[in-house]
């Protein structure tokens, strides 16, 4: 499972349980200091966003040439750029000084961060025992020829498969951004799985557009995002050699997010440059 729906709107599974822990994490410090009349609600919500800001910058680092010809996609979060651990460790860190300089905040400050990491902690690991490791969909979907293709074929290649459609921006902007990563990474195949439109359509946008796009297929039900637990648009699986899924990402992807999950297949990768009814990503 990938997102979570609220009405017209999908939130990301991984968002999801960011904001329960923080929700928790303020519960649970209120709770303990309550009759201290102590309520650490600003300190929680300050260190949450310490721990994002860390996050983000060490993966900017991490991935500096990507962002290096535009630095304003720095503040563009929307690609879920974030290197856990250096986030997590800036909160435990910053925690710990905190409640050694302030004493009356020691018990409820530090039951709320704990409760709150322990929570996003155990729940994420639930959530990849369960995504990981899924093999291969059994479907079938037919290519701009008209002919059916089964997802199995594809067994024992490093698969990259992107859900998409031409009325949906996060997914027209990302096409170049997939586009180069295709063109720079021989090794891995690139599946572009249209959601519910017509080849002539879809044939006219990329056109229109100038994209030269491999493996386009046609998904006219829907199947594939049902299967995969997303009901948002763009959606990304990738898969391993071994026909079982890595890793998934729901939203818009940037060329330095996209050469992240890349980066997990096991094999360094060239630098990429710029660039039923689905909901649509902020």
């Amino acid at each position: 499972m990938l997102s979570f729906s609220v009405g017209p709107l999908a939130l990301s599974l991984n968002h999801l349980l960011l904001l329960v822990a923080l929700a928790l994490a303020t519960l649970v410090g209120w709770i303990s200091g309550r009759k201290q009349r102590i309520n650490p609600e600003r300190a929680v919500f300050g260190l949450f966003m310490f721990g994002l800001l860390v996050a983000r910058m060490a993966f900017v680092a991490r991935y500096w040439p990507q962002y290096e010809s535009d630095p304003l996609r720095i503040v563009d979060i929307r690609d879920g750029g974030f290197s856990t651990w250096p986030g997590v460790i800036a909160v435990v860190a910053s925690a710990v000084t905190m409640v050694w300089r302030r004493p009356l905040q020691r018990r409820p400050l530090g039951w709320g961060v704990a409760s709150g990491l322990l929570f996003w902690w155990l729940s994420s690991l639930a959530v990849e025992s369960v995504r990981q490791d899924a093999p291969l969909p059994d479907l079938a979907f037919r290519n701009d020829k008209g002919e059916r293709v089964h997802l199995r074929d594809y067994d024992g290649r490093k698969l990259v498969i992107n859900l998409w459609a031409t009325w949906c921006p996060p997914c027209r902007r990302e096409m170049p951004v997939l586009q180069a990563a295709q063109q720079a990474n021989p090794d891995v195949l690139f599946l572009f799985v249209n959601q519910g439109e017509s080849p002539r359509d879809v044939a006219a946008f990329l056109g229109s557009q100038g994209l030269q796009l491999d493996n386009v297929l046609f998904d006219d039900r829907g199947d594939l995002g049902r299967h995969a637990g997303s009901a948002a648009l763009p959606t990304t699986l990738f898969y391993g050699e071994n026909g079982r899924q890595q890793d998934g990402h729901l939203g818009e992807l940037s060329s330095a997010s996209l050469k992240h999950y890349l980066d997990g297949f096991g094999q360094p990768t060239s630098s990429s440059t710029p660039s039923s009814q689905q909901r649509i990503t902020p």
